[in-house]
């Protein structure tokens, strides 16, 4: 006999007019802004960049939801839009955010508040990801594609400010990489797993093919402690099985991670030992040693999202006369 399911019919979903939001639209940065951070490794990054589309590699950024918490789509959005980004890479956390922003132009609830009465995460629109899902899976498109098209064509009041709707409105890939039971979407008696996990995986397979083309490229990480290392490597060791039986390798390229950490000062080049809590901080042993031990460089940068982002989006725009386009300095 099969073990007994929740059933979910039994859930009370509420609208999200009725939830206290944490964060509204008064948080996104501004593009003109001065940033406030001057980290002397951005620069590098930034020439990296600039270099590495110059030449037409992939430029890929992968990042946790804080980024979009923190008001940095409208830079991201540009960076995009100029062509010095290829690809963004979310989790699912990072794309209800930006759905929610869209949508109602509010975000984030206090877990600690409902956790308490059981409603967290149990808010009717935000369920219409789940739609997205199925739309994505019934389509032919992945998970990323299907919420920005779901916010661009519906034409969501704060569409402006949301990320994957400029990766639809540009045809630039925006993945949203999930972990089934991590998000609040699948409390939802919408939630189908199986379309769910098709286009996530989909996602996956987009992001496959922009890692083959990373040689001479950069690959940057914003705050994932998990999705961001771990999908990075095993897209990298397809990407690299694949080149190998051609003759070719993925080997140069660059890499770097933005986290609070203090790790700046240390050989990141090299694994710490198992002895050392840090080892088991997967983007220092995945994204900044192991993965680049073939010819690759790593960096670090301490800092929040709100200050790293602003001064990559800065140096960036400085450095190419703030008119790149597609590659075409």
């Amino acid at each position: 006999m099969p073990f007994e399911m929740f059933d979910r019919s039994r859930l009370k979903l509420k609208p999200l007019a009725e939830r206290e939001h944490d964060l509204d639209l008064s948080v996104m940065i501004d593009p003109a802004m001065e940033p406030v951070m001057n980290h002397p490794t951005i620069d590098i990054l930034a020439e990296r960049v600039i270099k590495s589309r110059e030449s037409g590699a992939t430029v890929l950024m992968a990042m946790g939801a804080h980024v979009i918490r923190d008001g940095c789509a409208l830079l991201l959005a540009e960076l995009m839009r100029r062509g010095l980004v290829t690809h963004f890479a979310l989790n699912g956390a990072g794309a209800i955010h930006d759905y929610e922003f869209a949508l109602i132009g509010k975000t984030t609830e206090s877990v600690a508040h409902y956790i308490s009465e059981g409603q967290f995460g149990l808010w009717n629109e935000t369920g219409g990801l789940n739609d997205c899902a199925a739309e994505a899976a019934r389509g032919g498109i992945g998970f990323g594609e299907a919420i920005g098209r779901r916010i661009e064509e519906d034409g969501f009041p704060h569409k402006n400010y949301s990320l994957l709707a400029a990766g639809y409105r540009y045809h630039v890939p925006v993945t949203v990489h999930v972990s089934i039971g991590s998000d609040i979407i699948h409390e939802h008696p919408n939630c189908d797993g199986a379309a769910l996990g098709e286009a996530s995986y989909r996602d996956f397979l987009i992001y496959a093919r922009s890692v083959e083309n990373l040689e001479n490229g950069v690959f940057l990480e914003f705050g994932s402690a998990v999705m961001g290392p771990e999908v990075y490597l095993k897209c990298l060791a397809m990407a690299r099985n694949v080149a190998r039986q051609r003759g070719g390798k993925i080997a140069r390229f660059t890499t770097a991670v933005f986290d609070l950490h203090d790790l700046e000062g240390k050989d990141a080049r090299e694994t710490p030992p198992k002895s050392d809590a840090r080892y088991y901080f997967r983007p220092w042993k995945t994204v900044m040693a192991r993965t680049v031990a073939d010819g690759g460089e790593s960096f670090y940068v301490r800092g929040r999202h709100s200050e790293t982002v602003p001064n990559l989006y800065a140096k960036l725009l400085e450095k190419t006369g703030k008119n790149f386009r597609n590659g075409d300095g």
